[in-house]
């Protein structure tokens, strides 16, 4: 008995930190309890009986980020505050028919638009309804209008006093995105010292494509740790860590489109070779090791790009540079036996030729330096918007800045 208790206790605690990581079991908690709190405090300060409006509105405010809880809240109560309005003026002046129904839905549209609640446009419609069904509409109006105003703020408090932030979560889909492009990597390059049947050469190419939903679902991620980075009090430099995981994950991007004109490569040698190898077996040898080298310099580059801490970025930097120092090694050899190959046989020659400028564009884009010129394009580009968008703003924190400095001088 005690042997099959060990692995419970061992498992439990690992499903906890998982728990902890995965944006929808957070999430389904913080909603769970944002809604409690919010009926508990409408239940004390409203005249309802069953205040349900506020739970429901601190369900629908609290979202996954801070950023987005307060675009999406403030857009929530312009809906309902609207919604009660339209039906209060509807109440005194027509009543509740088929046709004034049919009035109401299109005045209370049109209103959204208006008013520019974004996708809450229905939820406008939805409370003019709801409240215009009810006796009572005058005091039933003020009472929905409390208790949003309530669901709302306990929503936005929630998320102010406890912001999640999902940058470990995104770091983590970026790790497994470069372990699925180096397995494809390391296949490709198992079949490269012997004959390929054109059907595997094709399951490759259609693994390679297959890599772009991977990424639109990486890109969701990380949409998600972005919206979490903004106005957040935990966090010291969001911009930093945004644009390193944006331009991370552009790279990435990048080369697996390469991976996917490799794959095209390879399938049309496997088409033309048919039973015979794709190259002879020592260049054949010396390509499976550049791919290799390449694969692992992949993985390494997205644990540079996810690592958090100081001391890690820096061993993750140094594997990086091993990995590609070995990589060009590996790949001037590899052309030197090509060469010598394409002189014997020059079948195929372009083929053999764009395979290794394949590889080069991934080793260039996995570059140190390529990645630090990118980095503070990016930094750049970003601060610039920035002050675009917020001149007042710029023009304050530059003299902020400017007065710190003078006063450091004049000491």
């Amino acid at each position: 008995m005690p042997e099959t208790r060990k692995p419970a206790r061992a498992t439990v605690p690992e499903l906890i930190r998982r728990g902890r990581r995965e944006p929808a079991v957070v999430q389904t908690l913080r909603a769970t309890a944002a809604a409690t709190i919010a009926y508990a405090v409408a239940l004390w300060l409203s005249s309802e009986p069953a205040p349900l409006t506020a739970p429901l509105t601190a369900l629908l405010v609290v979202q996954v980020t801070l950023y987005s809880t307060l675009t999406t809240g403030i857009r929530r109560v312009n809906s309902v505050v609207a919604g009660v309005l339209i039906a209060s003026a509807f109440s005194v002046l027509v009543g509740l028919s088929w046709w004034s129904l049919g009035l109401i839905i299109l005045a209370s549209l049109m209103v959204g638009y208006a008013v520019r609640v974004g996708e809450f446009v229905p939820e406008v419609a939805i409370s003019a309804m709801l409240v215009l069904g009810v006796t009572r509409v005058a005091d039933t109006a003020w009472d929905r209008v409390l208790e949003t105003l309530i669901g709302a703020v306990v929503g936005l408090l929630f998320n102010v006093l406890l912001p999640p932030v999902w940058v470990g979560s995104a770091g983590e889909s970026i790790g497994d995105l470069s372990r699925r492009m180096r397995l494809l990597l390391l296949s490709m390059g198992e079949e490269l010292t012997g004959p390929t049947p054109v059907e595997t050469a094709a399951a490759r190419l259609h693994e390679a494509r297959r890599l772009d939903n991977d990424i639109a679902e990486v890109d969701a991620a990380l949409r998600q740790a972005e919206d979490s980075l903004r106005l957040n009090p935990r966090v010291r430099e969001g911009l930093l860590n945004r644009v390193v995981l944006r331009t991370g994950l552009d790279t990435l991007e990048i080369c697996a489109v390469v991976l996917r004109v490799m794959a095209r490569t390879m399938t049309d040698l496997a088409k033309d070779r048919g039973d015979q190898e794709l190259f002879p077996s020592e260049a054949g040898r010396a390509l499976e090791e550049l791919l290799s080298h390449v694969a692992d310099a992949l993985v390494s580059f997205s644990v540079l790009v996810t690592s958090q801490v100081s001391a890690s970025a820096q061993a993750a930097e140094q594997r990086l540079a091993e990995g590609l120092r070995s990589a060009l090694a590996c790949r001037e050899r590899s052309a030197g036996l090509l060469l010598d190959a394409v002189r014997r046989n020059p079948r195929n020659w372009q083929l053999h030729g764009a395979l290794l400028a394949e590889v080069d564009r991934i080793l260039d884009e996995l570059d140190p330096e390529h990645r630090s010129r990118r980095l503070m394009e990016e930094l750049d580009r970003s601060a610039r918007e920035q002050r675009e968008r917020h001149p007042r703003l710029a023009a304050l924190r530059q003299w902020a800045g400017g007065g710190r400095n003078g006063g450091t001088g004049a000491r």
